[in-house]
């Protein structure tokens, strides 16, 4: 049999990354990578990492504009009710925890919690996001105690996101210093335009699914090693180091060797990414507490070494490891 055959049809050379391609928009954030500036619905992340918490910022992200003082304590109120898991879930994660990775014990769970919502109109899924902002917070939590072996720590829906969180993660109460920290780590990653989560939540919205089937495509996105398993390979690279004195010898080899080094470089951001120092000072003020200051040197000095060989800057991830 002979079939007449045409390869000469042009296909489009493919954007890598879509870089330069618009998908959508979003009003929520706006990143300037010429500058470096990143906003929340027009704010600069600059003053709201000085001078906010975490629930004052989902109150911007889900109203546009800054919280009163009673919609900043009804906010505090429903994320800390949804602190509390239903048991069932709890049963889920018991028996997963062991057998499959934390992230993927994490998106089982979000798609779990999907279960115990009732279908709603689309301008009616904000209290149902809310509560998986809650509910994702002790799911973690809980995941990595029964990892550890440990007792579960129930929620305690009256404290603070930050600070219950980390109570329920090590056990006891959190320092200042601590809830500081991770208030400024959930501000400052609270959003960021269309990043491969984000991405990947909005192309199963698109289709219409369910919400909780649109973030356990986002928890499943981010789970990769390129996405959010970068500041995990970051701290893994500053513990392989070892100290800072090693740092110079360990990014010579790495740039000889054509290494990857996790935690530089960014697509978008062409100076420097707008959350690195606010989350290098953190860092500092946390190892001091702990009197872990040769982390915090070592992950200075390979820094240095980096920014001597290449003008490549430091990532959100670097840090935040």
């Amino acid at each position: 049999m002979s079939l007449p055959k045409d390869n000469k049809d042009s296909i489009p050379e493919p954007t890598k990354g879509l870089e330069g391609i618009v998908a959508a928009d979003t009003n929520l954030s706006s990143v300037n990578g010429e500058k470096g500036i990143l906003r929340y619905c027009g704010f600069n992340v600059d003053d709201l990492a000085l001078d906010t918490t975490f629930e004052e910022t989902i109150c911007i992200l889900y109203d546009y504009d800054l919280p009163t003082e009673s919609r900043l304590n009804e906010m505090t109120k429903n994320i800390g009710e949804a602190r509390v898991l239903p048991d069932e879930v709890v049963e889920v994660i018991t028996k997963l925890v062991g057998k499959t990775s934390p992230m993927s014990t994490l998106r089982t769970v979000v798609s779990a919690l999907g279960h115990y919502e009732k279908n709603v109109p689309l301008s009616e899924l904000a209290p149902k996001a809310l509560r998986l902002v809650g509910q994702i917070a002790t799911a973690v939590a809980l995941i990595h105690r029964l990892r550890e072996g440990l007792p579960i720590i129930k929620a305690d829906p009256k404290r603070g996101h930050a600070e219950d969180f980390l109570r329920m993660l090590h056990g006891d109460d959190p320092s200042k210093i601590q809830i500081n920290a991770l208030n400024l780590y959930l501000i400052l990653l609270a959003d960021h335009g269309f990043n491969a989560s984000t991405f990947s939540a909005r192309v199963t919205a698109g289709t219409l699914a369910n919400l909780h089937s649109a973030i356990t495509s986002a928890v499943g996105t981010l789970s990769g090693p390129l996405h959010g398993g970068a500041n995990e390979k970051a701290m893994e690279m500053i513990l392989e180091v070892g100290n800072s004195k090693n740092a110079s010898k360990y990014i010579e080899n790495a740039f000889n060797n054509k290494q990857k080094i996790m935690g530089f470089g960014h697509r978008v951001y062409k100076v420097d990414d707008a959350r690195r120092i606010h989350l290098k000072n953190m860092t500092e003020l946390v190892c001091k507490e702990n009197g872990n200051m040769e982390i915090y040197r070592t992950a200075e000095e390979i820094e240095r070494q980096v920014r001597k060989r290449k003008s490549i800057i430091t990532n959100v991830d670097f840090y935040s490891a």
